[in-house]
């Protein structure tokens, strides 16, 4: 059967890629074409757009480059109808991959969405689009097959594809609890930005002027995939930064397995932080305006930002938003993690929640209802 897979940033990428192969496994003569990413290229799909044309972050963003935006939807729906999938499945990517779907089922073909778009979050009104236009939904979080449930979508519980790809890591290197003995002495600090430039830029400085206060420590940048490691270095120049810090590319996962604690940009490397048994501090400052919109959408339908809490529903991980992210307040949540009783209490969290998650297989379980629905 042939497979269009729409992703657009690195985590769609990474869990795009696993699917890839999970499908290709359960049906060997698949052709698969894509939007994604490296990884999902070489997993063995034909791009057709790389996420990195993709990254707009914000409201002001995207209306800033919205003729882009309407020029990549024109080209995906005349990209699917000359290729004729059997089967469309769309990963996350909520605003771009919802108004795909809603031309796609009524063109005839069937939607898979695989990693829900967190509407229980904001915008619960797409959930009438979802159960108008998604044939299946795929779930990577135990609450969310109940919530769409109760609202009439078709719904699977597939696991959280990150147990996979963070067992797959611990297996080709240090597991989480080794890489802590061995990095009590020089108390490596992780720093997780983003991946977008947007928030690098927003973010990054803030980061390194906190570090700055803790100099005895080691400092490592997560370098994202669609960034440059000159990016990178240009920001640290221009801050005020850590004696000593460097930039690794590329390798997020070996920057996690020798950390000791990790200041992490909210998004879906909390949870990755979290599995792998890093104490972590979420933070987050975005554009006013689109932090207001963003706030009044969520309401009081959500108590947390970061997924390790989301999970949890409890206050796992300290949270600093907006004003709250500065240098001297994220400086003193650091501290605290780096060693004492509230470190010790994160850590025995961290190993609840990936028992919560459940097993691993996720790519597995979601390729078979894929290939045989």
């Amino acid at each position: 059967m042939k497979y269009y897979l729409i992703a657009g940033e690195p985590s769609g990428d990474l869990h795009g890629s696993h699917l890839i192969r999970a499908i290709r496994a359960e049906d060997p003569t698949a052709e698969v074409r894509a939007w994604g990413g490296d990884l999902m290229a070489a997993a063995g799909a034909t791009l057709a757009k790389h996420y990195r044309e993709l990254a707009f972050m914000g409201v002001v963003e995207v209306i800033r480059n919205l003729p882009t935006i309407l020029r990549n939807e024109r080209f995906c729906r005349d990209d699917i109808a000359a290729f004729q999938p059997d089967r469309l499945v769309l990963i996350d990517y909520s605003g771009f991959n919802l108004r795909i779907a809603a031309w796609a089922k009524p063109a005839g073909f069937h939607v898979t969405y695989y990693i829900s778009p967190q509407v229980w979050a904001s915008r619960s009104s797409r959930v009438k689009r979802i159960r108008a236009y998604v044939d299946q939904m795929l779930v990577i979080l135990p609450f969310e097959a109940d919530w769409y449930a109760a609202r009439g979508v078709p719904v699977t519980f597939v696991g959280h594809p990150l147990l996979d790809v963070v067992r797959e890591a611990e297996s080709n290197g240090a597991r989480p609890q080794d890489a802590e003995q061995v990095v009590q002495e020089r108390r490596t600090i992780a720093l997780l930005p983003g991946s977008r430039r947007q928030e690098i830029t927003v973010g990054l400085p803030l980061m390194l002027a906190a570090a700055a206060r803790h100099p005895e420590h080691d400092y490592v940048i997560a370098g994202a995939p669609a960034q440059e490691e000159s990016f990178y270095a240009a920001i640290i120049a221009g801050a005020t930064a850590p004696p000593r810090v460097r930039v690794v590319m590329n390798a997020t996962y070996q920057v996690l397995q020798s950390a000791h604690a990790a200041i992490v940009t909210s998004g879906t490397a909390t949870l990755e932080t979290a599995l792998f048994g890093v104490p972590q501090v979420v933070v987050y400052r975005g554009n006013w305006l689109a932090y207001r919109i963003a706030k009044w959408m969520i309401a009081n339908r959500i108590k947390y930002i970061s997924l390790v809490n989301l999970v949890m529903d409890a206050p796992v991980v300290p949270e600093l938003i907006q004003a709250d992210f500065n240098p001297a307040n994220l400086a003193g949540h650091l501290e605290k993690i780096i060693a004492g009783p509230l470190r010790d209490r994160q850590l025995k969290d961290l190993q609840l929640l990936r028992e919560r998650l459940g097993e691993g297989g996720a790519a597995v379980r979601a390729a078979r209802l894929i290939t045989s629905s």
